[in-house]
């Protein structure tokens, strides 16, 4: 009894939907023109915000080309698979080789600085000697401390490499010239004083240093 009354409804249902349908007008414009209106309203600017660019576009046709091309060639033993596999190969054994001249032996990044050929500790002198000419007694001092260093480089007892601290410095000395430390902890003070310090810098400061620099190439057997 409920099933038949449960068809009974469904069938008043359609019919009444079928009626509603034929109540209705028909429409005013043709299946044509209403496809050309939906995509004249769906041409305009708000709709088309987020699409990608020319490049973009550009991109995609070449990614999925080469994509195709490389699924292609690999499914089977091909003339154009062994060739983008010779390909992939060289480019990957440029890029090692490439990598690996900038690395040395020992794993560390190679210092490209250490191949600037190095002043000696004349030209150095002789540019403190022309900056005090002029006044510039603290660009002097920093001529001065950069001859010292010079020096001390020349006779193999510091490394001067570029970008090297002060306080490096003080710590080679020590350890390759114990008797000359104190005396260039005294010249490297001068110095830093001057440089970074800002301190006002004149004659005096020159004499001292080059009374400290004296004996610190004495003790390293000047």
């Amino acid at each position: 009894m409920l099933l038949l009354l449960d068809r009974a409804a469904v069938a008043l249902i359609a019919t009444a939907a079928r009626a509603g349908r034929a109540d209705l007008p028909p429409p005013a414009r043709s299946a044509s023109e209403i496809r050309r209106a939906a995509r004249q309203v769906l041409a305009r600017p708000e709709y088309h915000r987020h699409d990608p660019n020319v490049l973009d576009r550009f991109w995609t046709k070449v990614t999925d080309v080469i994509g195709r091309m490389l699924a292609g060639a690999f499914q089977g033993p091909t003339l154009l698979g062994v060739g983008l596999f010779v390909l992939l190969l060289l480019f990957v054994i440029i890029v090692s080789v490439r990598v690996g001249r900038g690395v040395t032996a020992e794993g560390g990044v190679a210092l490209t600085g250490a191949a600037i050929p190095r002043r000696t500790a004349a030209q150095w002198r002789s540019d403190a000697d022309d900056r005090e000419r002029t006044g510039d007694w603290r660009g002097g001092l920093r001529c001065r401390y950069r001859a010292l260093v010079a020096e001390l480089a020349e006779r193999g007892l510091v490394d001067e490499v570029p970008g090297r601290t002060a306080g490096e410095y003080r710590r080679d000395v020590a350890g390759a010239v114990p008797a000359a430390a104190v005396d260039f902890a005294g010249a490297t003070e001068l110095f830093e004083l001057a440089w970074y310090g800002h301190r006002v810098t004149g004659a005096d400061d020159a004499v001292r240093f080059d009374a400290l620099a004296g004996r610190v190439l004495t003790g390293a057997g000047r």
